[in-house]
Parts: structure tokens; C-alpha cells; sequence
């Protein structure tokens, strides 16, 4: 009965021309990405089917274990590297584009970028701050944008962990104000030690229905950036337990549960290894996944398209997490990771001119790839999903 009440949760709060849009455009304009992809690699060339974009390094926010903190001086994308950038996405199949920042919604000509590829689907990654109803009912208006706004425990932990100030009111607010003018709106969090317990629960994901939220996304906190906070990071079981609540839920929630980590068979995946995704910053660099910060190409050096294909850097970062690790290996082999950008002479593209000092002060810690301990997906909606759109594209051999 899971589908059929989800099914009516999208009919009850999603305004009709966004949730025909939603799924149009990133539904089945995702499925062709996803086919033009694996044409791609079957040819031995890659470019990612959904490009996750960083416009701005400003916040408004200074979270533990932010990559972004520190960017001197502040970076924007202008709306010609965008348009160029979008371009070059459309060129190869792909009409799904991450909007991430530093904080999004300040950057200075979003609404414009949005409404110049309206042939486009954006997820836009926000701590819902800026998001007001006014600026819902912008969003609501342009129909081709899902805000995922970031909750990152209760008001005591949100506060230390995004440092602000009643920042888990606001951002439900921003919740609020994205549900009232019916927009297609996600809640992510950063999973780690001090709101595990919280975001964790049957409890928590009632609440987010109870608002209208219609998925929740759950991340594993890395950590990362000039306060990286390793105490905060999930141990082995802890990562065990979230692969086991979010399987479980999905049979039970009629929410969509949405990860990046694991195939149908519960083995891990790295997105960025795989090639189905890389990321662009707010200057301008190529970079294998956000957290990551290091490249050789930038967007305004040449022809984006022919940049990334012809990634010497990029096949090279691939090969080597997809032998070092199905996890992520920025958690579970740095040392391997500096080495490589080390040899590659890749541009530190962090803008604190620390990042191969940063990578080298880290140290291991457990990612998701935990072989002999797989949980299988379940609910049969998602092992078909993640069997034929979400796997390792023959990336691990």
C-alpha cells in the first residue's frame, strides 16, 4: 500500500504543472540520461548524466565539516559559464542539474538561470534560510525546480552544527513556505554522531509527512575542510544501521527515502567513481565529486563537453577510487587520494590554498562499503530502480 498512498501525497501537495514538469523532465528525461550514459561509457567516454553544480561559495551559515568555508575571495558562476555549462549537459543527454553553493539562493541571478532553461529539471540544495513564500512562489512559478532543504537535528544540535542561530525553525520554515505553494520538496541531513538519534526514527520521518515533505535524503557526514570535526563521523555500525533503516522505511513511509551509496544488492557505490555525476565549482573547476577539491580542467578554459570527456585527470581519479574502494575514498583511503593528486599536479581548487595539507591531516574513517555485510533493497519499486537506473556501470569490473 506504500506506493498508492505515496501516490496520493504527490496529488495532495505538489501543484499539478510542477509535478507534470517533475516528472517529464526528471523522470523520464532522467531515464534517457541514464540510457545516453551507458551508450557513452560503451563507447569509452564519459560524461556524467547529472552535474552538480556549485554557483556561489557565499553562506549565510558556517557548518562543521564544510568544504566550502574559507573560500577567499568569494566565487559566483556567471550566468554565461552557466548557460555554457547547461548547454554543453543538454549536448549529451542530461537535463537534471544539482544547484549547491555555499548557499544557492544567494547567488544573484538563480531565478534568471532557472528561467532561461526551463527545458531543464534543478534540484536546488538550500538551508532554506532565503526561502520565503514569495521565493516559493517564484520557484512555484517557474514549475522546473525541487528545493531539498538541509535539517540537520534537533534545535540545539541544528544551531552547533550549521552555526547560526535558530536555524532549525528557519529552515523548517523555508519547509513550510515551499509545501504551502506546492512545490516538489525534499528534506536532506547530514547524518553523524550528534543527530543520528534524531534523524534516524520512524518519529522524524512522520514529522517531515505530517509537513507535506515528500522525500528525505540522507547523506554520511564526511569530514572535511579547514574544521573537519572526525569525532563527528559515523563508526562501521552506525553506517550499518542507517543502510538498515532506510531499507526498512521504504517498505513502510509512503516518502520517498533517497540515497546515493548503495546498488540494489546493498553494495556500495561512489557516483563519482562510477561517472554518472562530477561537479562543477563556483570558480569554474571540474572537480570529481564537492568535498573533493581538486582539478585540472576549468569550464572557461575550453569546449565543457570536450573538457570533461577528454578528462585525463577525471578517468584517472575514477580508475583509482573504483580499485581502492566501492565506498567513498576520500573516507576510506586519503592517503591514497593525496597521492594521486600529488602525482597529477592537480590545481588545489578549495581557495584556502590548504588542501593538500587538509587531505593529508585526515585520517581514515568508515565509509559505506562494508563487503560481507550488504543489505539488499527490499520494496521492489526501489531494487527495480536502483537494478536498472542507479548501479555500477561496469566500473568495479
Amino acid at each position: 500500500m506504500i506506493l498508492p498512498q505515496l501516490a496520493w501525497r504527490f496529488l495532495r501537495h505538489v501543484d499539478p504543472r510542477c509535478l507534470a514538469t517533475f516528472a517529464g523532465r526528471f523522470g523520464l528525461g532522467g531515464l534517457r540520461a541514464i540510457y545516453a550514459f551507458q551508450r557513452r561509457r560503451r563507447r569509452g567516454a564519459v560524461f556524467p548524466s547529472f552535474l552538480f553544480i556549485s554557483l556561489t561559495s557565499r553562506c549565510n551559515l558556517c557548518c562543521q565539516g564544510c568544504w566550502v568555508v574559507g573560500a577567499e575571495p568569494p566565487a559566483d558562476l556567471s550566468i554565461a559559464d552557466l548557460d555554457r555549462l547547461i548547454a554543453a549537459g543538454k549536448a549529451h543527454g542530461s537535463r537534471f542539474f544539482g544547484l549547491l553553493g555555499g548557499e544557492p539562493t544567494l547567488h544573484p541571478h538563480l531565478y534568471d538561470i532557472l528561467a532561461r532553461h526551463r527545458d531543464c529539471y534543478f534540484q536546488l540544495f538550500s538551508n532554506g534560510l532565503l526561502l520565503d513564500r514569495p521565493a516559493a512562489r517564484r520557484l512555484k512559478r517557474l514549475g522546473n525546480v525541487s528545493p531539498v532543504i538541509s535539517i540537520e537535528g534537533d534545535p540545539s544540535v541544528s544551531d552547533t552544527r550549521r552555526g547560526g542561530w535558530d536555524v532549525h525553525a528557519r529552515s523548517f520554515a523555508g519547509v513550510e513556505a515551499c509545501v504551502a505553494e506546492g512545490l516538489m520538496t525534499g528534506v536532506a541531513g547530514s547524518l553523524c554522531k550528534s543527530n543520528l538519534d534524531e534523524l534516524l526514527t520512524e518519529h522524524y520521518l512522520d514529522s517531515l509527512i505530517d509537513r507535506g515533505v515528500l522525500y528525505a535524503w540522507y547523506y554520511i557526514y564526511r569530514p572535511s575542510g579547514p574544521e573537519p570535526h572526525p569525532e563527528l563521523a559515523l563508526s562501521y555500525e552506525e553506517i550499518r544501521r542507517t543502510r538498515r533503516f532506510i531499507v526498512e522505511q521504504r517498505c513502510r513511509k509512503p516518502i520517498m527515502i533517497v540515497d546515493s551509496y548503495w546498488d540494489h544488492r546493498g553494495r556500495a557505490l561512489c557516483p563519482a567513481a562510477v561517472g554518472v555525476s562530477h561537479h562543477v565549482n563556483p570558480a569554474g573547476y571540474v572537480e570529481p565529486c564537492p568535498p573533493i577539491q581538486f582539478a585540472a580542467e576549468n569550464i572557461r578554459d575550453d569546449d565543457i563537453g570536450r573538457l570533461v570527456v577528454d578528462s585525463g585527470f577525471l578517468a584517472g581519479f575514477r580508475e583509482l577510487a573504483a580499485t581502492t574502494t566501492r565506498g567513498c575514498i576520500l573516507m576510506d583511503d586519503p592517503a591514497a587520494l593525496a597521492d594521486f593528486v600529488t602525482r597529477t599536479i592537480a590545481t588545489d581548487t578549495s581557495g584556502r590554498s590548504v588542501g593538500t595539507a587538509e587531505l593529508l591531516a585526515m585520517q581514515p574513517h568508515p565509509s559505506h562499503h562494508q563487503p560481507g555485510d550488504e543489505i539488499a533493497e527490499k520494496h521492489w519499486a526501489y531494487r527495480f530502480a536502483k537494478k536498472h537506473w542507479f548501479f555500477g556501470f561496469g566500473a568495479y569490473g
